[in-house]
């Protein structure tokens, strides 16, 4: 489903005339209750950077939202993964002294906080504090952009869930125009169902393979 399409069903269902903006917010706060409901690979990506020496610190990316993993990059290619810790954890056990014996090569990671210089971006702190520069892999969650602002108005959550992004957007519209509660029920219970799907791809079959899982079998009588 295109963004067009979306808007047409939407204005369809509803009988009502949205201004852009307004569909729009329904849209993407919609777009945002599927995304923090349902890990779908699709909203990971992942970035490659350069811790400095001597600092615990790293920045986050500016459409950070959580963490996936993040690991240390040798040069010969070779991954070693940083536990996620606490930030007293990463403190206690690594306490950045002025001893250049307790640097070396991180082993764990936390996300320490806002960043000094931008309140509104997050930055890891690991430990050891790195004796030399490294090599870092993060992959992490993020918002993809919205069907509302993407090129060509599709997405994948538009390719493949577009049923969960439109209940999920008529439940919006409906309290928006503080319709019947029977109807706003009725679209609220079509958007769960939608979501159950959405969850059993996303959190489940994406997750896993026949040769591992199994196949899903169901008794014969």
């Amino acid at each position: 489903m295109t963004y067009n399409e979306l808007v047409t069903a939407i204005q369809d269902y509803t009988e009502y005339t949205f201004s852009t903006a307004t569909i729009n917010t329904f849209i993407t706060q919609t777009e945002k209750r599927i995304h923090n409901a349902v890990q779908f690979p699709s909203l990971r990506k992942n970035v490659t950077g350069t811790i400095a020496p001597l600092t615990p610190y790293l920045s986050c990316p500016s459409d950070f939202l959580s963490p996936f993993s993040l690991a240390v990059i040798s040069s010969t290619g070779d991954y070693t993964y940083l536990e996620n810790k606490d930030v007293n954890y990463v403190r206690e056990v690594y306490p950045q002294s002025s001893s250049s014996s307790t640097y070396g090569k991180p082993k764990c990671y936390a996300l320490f906080g806002p960043q000094s210089n931008d309140a509104k971006e997050l930055t890891f702190i690991v430990g050891p504090v790195p004796d030399v520069a490294y090599t870092m892999e993060l992959h992490y969650y993020f918002y993809p952009e919205s069907i509302t602002t993407v090129a060509g108005g599709r997405t994948w959550l538009g390719d493949n869930m577009d049923m969960a992004l439109l209940y999920g957007s008529l439940v919006e519209a409906y309290t928006y125009m503080k319709g019947e509660a029977d109807l706003i029920g009725l679209y609220n219970t079509k958007y769960g169902e939608s979501l159950i799907m959405a969850k059993r791809l996303g959190d489940g079959l994406q997750r896993q393979d026949a040769y591992r899982s199994g196949q899903a079998r169901m008794e014969v009588t």
